[in-house]
């Protein structure tokens, strides 16, 4: 049974800064669980620069937003730098790595398969 809140971790009916919801001190990599079900993820990032998420893949399409800073996005090989307001689709089942080539800070949206393998 769901219980409320389906967004948590966040204030609600209250006028926020997305980007001060999550920090990273040098050394870190810091999530913050917006939404977790079945179907979503909504999770907000900070990096400290020269960190990263190594090669890994999704069984759902992942959306990333920056919403501070620059990062850089490798998908299937290919790299990305994306800037403050730029958003890049990354395809489910396909390997993918985020890096802080300076401190950044993003949203992740991912969409699950609603019949997962």
């Amino acid at each position: 049974m769901n219980t409320y809140p389906y967004i948590k971790n966040i204030e609600h009916e209250k006028i926020l800064k997305i980007a001060d919801q999550v920090n990273a001190d040098a050394g870190q990599v810091v999530s913050k669980t917006l939404a977790q079900n079945d179907f979503v993820s909504v999770t907000l990032f900070a990096f400290a620069k020269g960190e990263e998420i190594g090669t890994h893949d999704s069984i759902g399409d992942a959306m990333v937003t920056v919403i501070e800073g620059t990062g850089k996005f490798v998908v299937d090989g290919k790299e990305y730098i994306l800037n403050q307001g730029e958003t890049l689709v990354m395809p489910a089942k396909k390997p993918h790595s985020v890096h802080a080539v300076e401190a950044f800070k993003m949203m992740l949206v991912v969409i699950f398969p609603l019949e997962q393998d």
